[in-house]
């Protein structure tokens, strides 16, 4: 299987202890890029989240964020830390004191003041194993929205390599009209000006044509790159970066193809090539 590196998952867990949130982003990137967001009393598991979202993702740019909400059902789940409104309190009329005609204190001025509500602590081993299995679930989540994609870009692929091969056979298929039509085209020219040619001659300047516009090189390494695509596409995997340097190889034959052109029917078909190619190249990007 192909997998896309663009895709969205978000799941959530929720128990007695409150609620874990998990959400991840994930776009093309060269490398694997890994950005994460954990609220403070999980920061001591970045290490193993990271760890976690590599041994799943190869490649691309991944954002992950997990949010977690404390359970407030119970009266003593949010407590005052007394001793600290203490000091806030004494330390404003130590304020006010040295100010005249001083407001009044507001209790909701205090209780804005970090650390003067303090959450029921919750036992770390138990969120610890809820993160994981959620995180789980959202990269597995995650996994087949790229497969999902990757399958659907596969099937693109081989369709524009299917397109790319009849193109190639219109080529082959025209370059002994081609000659043909030079023949003819350089005797009647001989003919209106009166002119006897050497058969010997005739047949050299021939020879001379169709080396100019020979492309048998050409047609033969486009298809060997286009079974090659579809090789890759079959096998599946990490052929992202593969897949890039094989249409950077079609491309390039593609473009001798058209500047060797003297027919406008190849140089159609050398046209089209080319945005059958692009087509891909610009898809490609997407795939780890």
């Amino acid at each position: 299987m192909i997998y896309s590196m663009t895709a969205f998952s978000r799941l959530q867990s929720q128990g007695e202890w409150g609620t874990l949130v998990c959400e991840i982003r994930s776009i093309n990137h060269r490398y694997l890029e890994i950005g994460l967001h954990l609220p403070d009393m999980l920061r001591g598991l970045e290490m193993a989240v990271r760890d976690k979202i590599r041994k799943s993702v190869r490649r691309g740019k991944i954002d992950c964020a997990i949010r977690f909400q404390p359970a407030l059902g119970n009266d003593d789940s949010v407590s005052v830390n007394t001793s600290l409104v203490k000091s806030l309190v004494k330390a404003s009329q130590e304020i006010a004191g040295l100010i005249n005609n001083p407001g009044p204190i507001a209790s909701n001025d205090i209780l804005r003041f970090p650390g003067v509500l303090e959450s029921k602590e919750i036992e770390a081993a138990i969120i610890e194993k809820h993160l994981f299995s959620l995180l789980e679930n959202t990269l597995a989540d995650l996994l087949a929205a790229r497969g999902r994609e990757g399958e659907e870009l596969k099937q693109l692929f081989l369709q524009r390599m299917d397109l790319l091969q009849k193109e190639l056979t219109k080529v082959k298929k025209r370059l002994p009209q081609v000659l043909q039509e030079q023949r003819e085209r350089l005797l009647k020219r001989l003919a209106d000006a009166k002119v006897e040619l050497d058969p010997g001659r005739l047949e050299q300047e021939m020879v001379m044509f169709a080396q100019r516009i020979d492309v048998a090189e050409e047609i033969d390494r486009t298809e060997t790159h286009i079974l090659e695509v579809k090789r890759i596409l079959t096998e599946g995997g990490l052929i992202g970066r593969r897949l890039d340097f094989l249409l950077q190889e079609l491309n390039r034959e593609a473009n001798t193809l058209g500047s060797k052109s003297v027919d406008s029917g190849i140089t159609h078909a050398a046209v089209e090539m080319k945005v059958l190619i692009e087509q891909v190249r610009e898809q490609v990007q997407n795939i780890e």
